[in-house]
């Protein structure tokens, strides 16, 4: 077991539905696995450090190795609180995503600047008293780590959206046809069930937060209009399986070109959060 104390990373990589490693296999040296328990309890899985470039990188997957735990229940507090013990000041959120709008198709990467949170029953922050903070979330998302993922996504030529606002549904059901057309009608862009309270919690940290949200399918009011294919677990998991590796090749190079000075302002805006 390694000594916690010793372990120390500047990102963190949060893994989605279908990508469940992202370094090699713990051996030789290149990479290696330590269990952290946090005041919130167990985080999804162990997490794997590894380098990437010049940087200490931390992995873990959201659902855990073998995706044994839903969306409403995995322990997000642990998870964010986990990395934060080991010194992130960074997370690259990938994720799959629905698509609300016939103009984002299955294979695309949005870069989301906006959520909307149609969640229930899930613990949202790390203030809950004596200690009290009310975070700002008008620009929930890191500008900054989004101009870079955006810049590096266009260099390889891959169908991508600068940014969109993905609601977030408590699963683990996909939702109604009503449901979503009401979405599309909202105007947003995709459904996922997992960006709340992720991306919050980590910004009560000060931690700054890429989300790419790879989309696998399109969510069942786009069918409903005009009898695309509609969603299925089979059809998400698939395509993000085949979108898997360009997946981590854009990780990888984002990683690479990420400066070592801020120029954003998500460790301010925990700060100013605190009464």
């Amino acid at each position: 077991m390694e000594n916690i104390m010793e372990i120390k990373a500047e990102i963190g990589l949060i893994g989605g539905s279908g990508f469940y490693q992202f370094f090699d296999p713990p051996s030789g040296g290149r990479s290696k696995e330590i269990k952290i328990k946090t005041d919130y309890g167990w985080p999804s899985d162990k997490i794997t450090i590894g380098k990437i470039g010049n940087k200490e990188v931390a992995f873990l997957p959201r659902h855990g190795k073998k995706h044994t735990i839903p969306p409403h229940k995995i322990n997000y507090q642990a998870n964010i609180s986990a990395f934060k013990k080991i010194g992130v000041e960074r997370i690259i959120a990938p994720c799959a995503a629905g698509s609300l709008k016939e103009k984002i198709r299955p294979g695309d990467l949005v870069f989301c600047d906006q959520f909307v949170d149609r969640t229930k029953n899930r613990k949202d922050t790390f203030f809950n008293g004596p200690q009290v903070a009310h975070i700002e979330m008008a620009d929930p998302y890191c500008h900054e780590l989004r101009k870079i993922a955006v810049n590096e996504a266009k260099k390889l030529n891959f169908r991508t959206h600068p940014n969109g606002t993905v609601v977030v549904i408590e699963g683990p059901r996909f939702s109604t046809s009503a449901e979503s057309l009401w979405f599309s009608k909202m105007g947003w862009d995709l459904v996922n069930m997992t960006q709340y309270p992720e991306v919050v919690l980590a910004a009560e940290m000060g931690i700054c937060y890429l989300n790419i949200s790879l989309v696998t399918d399109y969510d069942i009011g786009v069918y409903a209009q005009s009898k695309i294919e509609p969603v299925s677990i089979e059809q998400v998991l698939n395509n993000f399986r085949k979108n898997t590796e360009k997946l981590k090749n854009l990780i990888s190079i984002i990683i690479k070109n990420i400066p070592d000075k801020k120029t954003c302002d998500c460790q301010l805006k925990a700060e100013r959060a605190k009464i």
